[in-house]
């Protein structure tokens, strides 16, 4: 362990945890909230093409990006919490193995999806939830995007392992310029070189091979771990270490797509209003979302170095610490959202069709959008701490154990109304399950705290 890392691990172990957390958080916070930006402003300059089924592609497309994401958050989460607990016991060899590992596993798993994607393309976009007047533009903004498969996966994979490195404003940066890159590549190829939709993938994955190459260039500086291919290691007990902390992410991230799938079919039933208006209502919360996303993963590099370090009291207590004021952030945020749902609909796809549908579901969302804290939180702390199987359950609770069937059977009693409560009502029902799974792993964790402070 040189200077540089051996100076990190004091810090994440002894620095006031509220705080460091704080610290840790603001670039990640920025850099989840860009990450969402990416499909914001795909819909933004597409709804500028005056087109519902434009702007519904967009949509149908996120579902394609949310299975990029899914697989990033495996490979990264994975390496990544076997990282930090690595780091944490200052075994720093072992650590840079899991690292050139991970990044290598996700290359190949997208580059796996960019072949069966282009060759089942159309099949898969109607699977995506496509009408027949939205498929065209589906396809060619699909066919782009899977070009980006491997580097824009492992793009999550490097973001994710600088942070639990304690290392997040290194990932920020790389996020960060390819998304201004992005808001400037898009009007000039939707517009003035007249792309369509095409433009605006072709905008995306040039950005995101930026934001690879910086990332990949970040690794390299400020006492990070270098990745090195010469450290990779293709052994099942290696893939074993990345599943348990990975699994969860996989599960929440794929359900989100399929979330999205369902989502997409049930309101295609109304139209391509219907779609589209979904659709801006899931990125619009999204940022909300991933506003909190950002705020929990400062916390998951303290929890893994501390909980290496046998420092439970201090990995509780940034717990209590991010629940508290996430429930806070999101319940103003929940506010201004419904005060504002018509404005911020309108912004991105000025249809009143659009804006009627979409208004109803997004005051709903903001009535629960607070419950999502404690979840969110929960659910991060017990995936950082390898408690596999309550993380997992955590992970698949709010988009696969009660958005998917509600979704699909809702509408069929409520009509519309149905698929515009769907998510409030799965946020509720996620909250309640998160309190009996949650408060058994405090309990061990502070009984954990007891032996160590009197052995």
């Amino acid at each position: 362990m040189n200077d540089k890392q051996q100076e990190k691990y004091v810090r994440l172990t002894t620095a006031p945890v509220g705080r460091l957390i704080c610290r840790l958080a603001v670039p990640t916070m920025i850099s989840m909230m860009v990450t969402a930006a990416y499909n914001m402003v795909d819909t933004f300059f597409v709804g500028q093409l005056h087109s519902n089924s434009a702007t519904g592609a967009v949509g149908v497309a996120f579902s394609l990006m949310a299975i990029f994401q899914a697989m990033g958050f495996f490979f990264g989460h994975g390496s990544g919490n076997f990282i930090s607990m690595e780091l944490g016991r200052q075994n720093t060899e072992d650590a840079s193995r899991m690292a050139a590992t991970g990044l290598v596993y996700a290359l190949l798993a997208g580059s796996c999806v960019l072949v069966l994607g282009q060759i089942f393309l159309a099949p898969l976009a109607r699977l995506l939830g496509s009408t027949e007047t939205i498929l065209p533009y589906a396809m060619d903004y699909m066919r782009i995007i899977l070009l980006g498969a491997p580097y824009m996966t492992a793009s999550f994979v490097l973001n994710n392992q600088l942070r639990f490195q304690g290392s997040a404003s290194y990932g920020m940066v790389g996020i960060v310029v390819g998304a201004v890159l992005n808001v400037g590549l898009d009007p000039l190829f939707i517009f003035v070189f007249d792309m369509g939709v095409s433009g605006a993938a072709l905008a995306t994955i040039i950005s995101q091979l930026v934001s690879f190459s910086l990332l990949l260039f970040m690794c390299s500086r400020g006492g990070n771990i270098t990745i090195r291919l010469r450290n990779v290691q293709f052994r099942w007990s290696w893939f074993i270490q990345i599943c348990k902390g990975g699994l969860p992410s996989l599960c929440r991230q794929s359900l989100m797509s399929l979330a999205t799938i369902c989502l997409n079919n049930a309101a295609g039933v109304y139209g391509d209003a219907a779609i589209a208006a979904m659709s801006v209502v899931q990125r619009a919360m999204m940022m909300a979302n991933s506003a909190l996303i950002g705020f929990g993963q400062g916390f998951q590099p303290v929890c893994g170095f501390n909980h290496g370090a046998k420092r439970y009291g201090r990995v509780l207590k940034g717990y209590w610490f991010c629940v508290r004021w996430a429930t806070v952030f999101l319940a103003l945020a929940g506010a201004v959202i419904f005060a504002f749902a018509p404005q911020i609909i309108a912004t991105f796809r000025n249809d009143p069709d659009v804006i009627a549908f979409g208004k109803v579901a997004m005051r709903a969302q903001c009535c629960t959008l607070f419950l999502c804290g404690f979840n969110m939180m929960s659910g991060m702390m017990t995936q950082t701490l390898n408690k596999v199987w309550q993380a997992s359950i955590l992970a698949v609770a709010r988009q696969g154990l009660f958005f998917i069937p509600v979704v699909l059977i809702l509408p069929h009693i409520l009509g519309p109304l149905g698929i515009q409560l769907a998510q409030p009502f799965s946020d509720v029902c996620s909250f309640l399950l998160t309190i009996p799974l949650t408060a058994g792993v405090l309990r061990e964790m502070k009984q954990q705290q007891k032996l160590t402070e009197n052995p």
